[in-house]
Order: structure tokens, then C-alpha cells, then sequence
């Protein structure tokens, strides 16, 4: 199942926009005889097309260095609530992976008040407004120490990039990957689930939400729901299925844009934890040029 949420971040002035709920109305996927509208695949992805790829201004998830969004909720493992934050960071720094500058985005992920993880992910833009994520640096953290860190990396490994966010996102469509990590089980993919739906979260209500079903083949009957405001990204985490997985229900509570102060100690913390990877994952992540400084 997705080890991870997904980024979600955005310009300020996207307040004002929308959320959604997986039970509610809206349209539903195309049925019967009808024919798919194309859309792009992961395998279209194409190194030649990233012409400004740290300029992220997808409407459905724009990543504006400097934006930190707050998520709080509950993660059931068993039978058992345990309260759950994650913190995302887009970070001033960058990433040239295959040759593609990427934006660098830095995760926190608490259980219990406690760190469990700790994430450098990397995103670029191509011409045509699609998001695509090329590797992750997951620290995953016991008692304060790393004890693993399944990193994947585009072109390490066999390691593919993914679609994060589709330019024009449709019902109907079929799933796409969001990664191949296989040397870490990395297999997430999505799909447009629900259109025009509405619902609230603590910093505002939304109108007009897509929400997008990630899964894993791997593990049938897991799904993750993530909703999503145009212009804004992600506002809300759900889950659908009776799979073996741990389920979240996540919203999101704070979202603001940082000062310089705030910035360089983001960047100070993500140059820290790239340091650990270069430790911790000398034959993937060792392979990849170090973050740029802007």
C-alpha cells in the first residue's frame, strides 16, 4: 500500500477554494460501451520535455517553495486509533536526477507525538503541466535512530518515475503508475475516482474536489483516498477496502507560507537528512548528485 502521502502543497491565495467526501455525490466513473478520453500514461514520461520543470503550477497540485502544510488525524493499526501528523515542507533547494532539475519536498511524518519518519521526495513539472515524482528518501526512525530507508531513485535499480498529478485529470481514464521502486516494493498507482464533490476541513469548505484512489496491485483491497482542491492540492486523506493496511483518516489543519527564518532551517534539516541518505543508501541514493543550494 502507498507508504506515503502525497504532496500538497500550494499558493496562499488558494484558500478560498474547496474539499470533498468519499461517500458523497458527483459524477461516477464512465460505464458501459463508452470509450476512455486518452490520457497520459507513466509511460510517456520523456526526459526531452522538462523545459522549466521547478516551475509546479499543475491547478491541482501547485508546489510553491516555502509552502508547509500540517495534516492531523488518526491511523487505525488493528483495532487501535493512534493519533497521526504529518508536516510538508517545499523546500528552496533542488535535485537533478536523469538530468531533470527537481523540486525538493521535505516530510515529517509523527505516530503518538513521536517521529517515525522522515522523507526527502522529488518532483518536477514537464511542458505539458504533468507532475511527476522521481525518487524518494524515506528515513524511517525507532527511539530516535534509523533503522531502515528504502529509497528509490528514477533510473537506479530499474526505478521508474511516476505520474503524481495528471495536467488533466478525468474520470474514466485508466490507472497510472506513481512510481516503480521494485527493489524496495515500490508499485502505487491511481485513478480519478470522484469529480465535483464538496466537503470541509478545520481551514475552510471546498467545492468542485477530485478524488484520486491510490493502491497497490500487490495488496488487493487497500485504498487510499486522497481529495483533492483545485489550486490548493490535497485537503483530506481517506481509506476504502478491507485490505491489510493501516488506515488513515487525515485532514488538513494549517497551511501558510514561510519567512526566510523558517526557510533556512528547512533547508538546514533536509541537507541534514541528505547527509543520512549518502549513509544509509550508498548504492541508490549514493548515485545521485547532491541538493542544490538556491
Amino acid at each position: 500500500m502507498v507508504r506515503r502521502l502525497p504532496v500538497v502543497l500550494a499558493a496562499m491565495a488558494a484558500l478560498l477554494l474547496g474539499a470533498v467526501s468519499a461517500s458523497g455525490g458527483g459524477a461516477a466513473a464512465r460505464s458501459g460501451g463508452e470509450s476512455p478520453p486518452k490520457a497520459i500514461a507513466a509511460s510517456d514520461f520523456d526526459k526531452n520535455r522538462f523545459s522549466h520543470s521547478t516551475t509546479i503550477d499543475n491547478a491541482w497540485l501547485p508546489l510553491r517553495p516555502g509552502t508547509k502544510l500540517v495534516f492531523q488525524g488518526t491511523t487505525t493499526e488493528g483495532k487501535r486509533p493512534v493519533a497521526h501528523r504529518l508536516v510538508f515542507i517545499v523546500t528552496d533547494l533542488t535535485k537533478t536526477i536523469g538530468g531533470i532539475r527537481n523540486v525538493v519536498e521535505w516530510d515529517r511524518d509523527y505516530s503518538a507525538g513521536k517521529l517515525v519518519e522522515s522523507e526527502l521526495a522529488f518532483f518536477a513539472q514537464d511542458d505539458g503541466g504533468n507532475v511527476w515524482e522521481l525518487g524518494e528518501f524515506p528515513a524511517e526512525y525507532e527511539n530516535g535512530k534509523i533503522i531502515h530507508a528504502p529509497a528509490w531513485i528514477h533510473a537506479v535499480k530499474a526505478a521508474k518515475a511516476g505520474l503524481t498529478m495528471q495536467a488533466d485529470p478525468r474520470l474514466g481514464t485508466p490507472s497510472y503508475s506513481l512510481g516503480w521502486g521494485p527493489a524496495v516494493g515500490f508499485n502505487d498507482r491511481a485513478k480519478v475516482l470522484q469529480t465535483g464533490q464538496r466537503n470541509c476541513v478545520p481551514i475552510g469548505c471546498f467545492e468542485g474536489m477530485m478524488v484520486v484512489d491510490e493502491f497497490n496491485p500487490d495488496e488487493p483491497g487497500a485504498h487510499q483516498l486522497k481529495y483533492y482542491a483545485r489550486g490548493l492540492g490535497n485537503t483530506r486523506v481517506g481509506w476504502m477496502g478491507q485490505g491489510e493496511t493501516s488506515k488513515e483518516s487525515l485532514v488538513l489543519v494549517e497551511i501558510r507560507h514561510l519567512g526566510a527564518r523558517a526557510m533556512a532551517h528547512a533547508r538546514t534539516q533536509a541537507l541534514r537528512l541528505e547527509r543520512s541518505a549518502y549513509t544509509y543508501s550508498p548504492d541508490v541514493y549514493g548515485r545521485t548528485a547532491p541538493l542544490t543550494r538556491p
